[in-house]
């Protein structure tokens, strides 16, 4: 049984599922959200482990969150943090099974 460093479960936090990372997916692409303060070499690192496969490059972007108005308060949410992961040839993440 190989063993999973408990870190990396904190750098990668969920897969996002949209459309648009559906159509990435034909290309071999696969979305993360993952923690605000990841680096690209500690998410290739979690991916590589965590789903047993080979990374060619990673993609990072931060979505800002909107503001909201409700009966007159202000709010926002919170900013959030994606990766766009390309996989090598012959590698493959499917991230709809198991939601």
């Amino acid at each position: 049984m190989k063993t999973i460093d408990p870190r990396h479960y904190d750098i990668i936090i969920a897969p996002v599922v949209t459309e648009k990372a559906t159509f990435a997916s034909e290309h071999n692409k696969v979305l993360f959200k993952v923690a605000a303060k990841a680096t690209k070499p500690q998410i290739k690192e979690a991916i590589e482990k965590l789903f047993d496969v080979k990374v060619k490059s990673v993609n990072t972007l931060v979505r800002k969150g909107k503001t909201k108005v409700f009966r007159g308060h202000f709010g926002s949410q919170s900013d959030s943090k994606r990766a766009i992961v390309t996989l090598e040839e012959g590698h493959r993440i499917d991230v709809t099974t198991g939601l």
